[in-house]
């Protein structure tokens, strides 16, 4: 699932393409992609681009008023915009074409056509996860916000409130988009290495210098990651967005040498979920039990790397 950085770097790249034209188009290849009823999708049409805007995982493209009379009371503050709000889900990604490209293949899903060239969304797989919301006004943007605070404004005593307002494991914690806004699967595994925390450890259990340790490499990753991507794509479109990046640490690297101790990268998987870490660095040599292989060893499951390197020589 596209985070923060590479939702950064899409956005980037929108705002010298889009930001200032009109969208003449939005072409439908798939229905279910639609979310809402109100306003209907073909009121957007013909309306210029002012603002572009993260919210959360999700991209919103914000459009000229003229609201219809549907539009939620309006607040403080509120420029009177029409939004298109996507959300890429795990599968979904953002292509750049020339303008009228055809939606060829089955993962191709919408098109957003602008005198500039056409915003297409494709989804791969067979699940179609991947939304997009028409909303209008401010309030109706927010409420589409699952309100996790920005980590990269926010201040320790903020970030720490957050986490500990219920006692969770850091993993759930950092990937819980009510309490931190834009991190997932791939870059919490990341903070978490590079913070030299265990991924299971509850929130209350941590100490005045593990907060310290946490907020900072969450900033430092997550910027780290933000100007790397920007760097990578330079003037062109972020084509190869994925979770799995060779330069990453421990994410995606399962088996692979630790960047810091050498020990190789231990995982958790449950259900389409992966967590990869370094029992080394991250929970003093102790394995963190797979839920699937330690219910099919039971007993014999090995509780350190030596036990674990012991199992590999019978």
């Amino acid at each position: 699932m596209p985070e923060l950085p590479d939702i950064t770097a899409y956005l980037s790249a929108l705002e010298t393409r889009i930001l200032g034209r009109r969208l003449e188009r939005v072409r439908l290849a798939s229905f279910t992609l639609l979310r809402t009823a109100q306003p209907p999708l073909e009121s957007v049409e013909g309306r210029e681009v002012r603002a572009l805007r993260r919210i959360g995982k999700r991209i919103a493209i914000g459009l000229e008023g003229d609201l219809p009379p549907q539009r939620p009371k309006s607040v403080a503050g509120d420029p009177g915009y029409m939004w298109l709000v996507l959300h890429l889900m795990i599968a979904g990604r953002l292509h750049w074409k020339t303008a009228g490209a055809k939606l060829a293949g089955r993962n191709a899903l919408a098109a957003f056509d602008f005198d500039s060239g056409s915003l297409v969304l494709t989804e791969a797989g067979s699940k179609r996860r991947a939304s997009l919301h028409v909303v209008a006004g401010e309030e109706s943007l927010r409420a589409l916000d699952p309100g996790g605070i920005d980590v990269l404004s926010a201040a320790l005593p903020e970030f720490r409130a957050a986490l500990t307002a219920e006692n969770r494991t850091l993993k759930r914690a950092l990937t819980d988009p009510r309490i931190l806004s834009g991190i997932g699967n791939a870059y919490s595994d990341e903070i978490l290495h590079a913070a030299q925390l265990s991924p299971v450890t509850l929130t209350h259990r941590l100490t005045d210098e593990d907060w310290q340790r946490l907020f900072d490499a969450t900033q430092k990753t997550l910027q780290l990651w933000m100007e790397r991507l920007l760097h990578e794509t330079g003037k062109g479109f972020p084509e190869k967005v994925t979770a799995f990046r060779p330069e990453m640490a421990v994410h995606g690297r399962f088996g692979q040498p630790c960047p810091r101790c050498g020990e190789p990268i231990q995982r958790i998987r449950y259900a389409d979920n992966e967590t990869d870490y370094c029992a080394r660095c991250q929970t003093g040599g102790k394995l963190l039990a797979d839920r699937g292989l330690s219910r099919l060893l039971k007993q014999d499951w090995p509780k350190t790397l030596d036990e674990l390197e012991a199992l590999k020589r019978r």
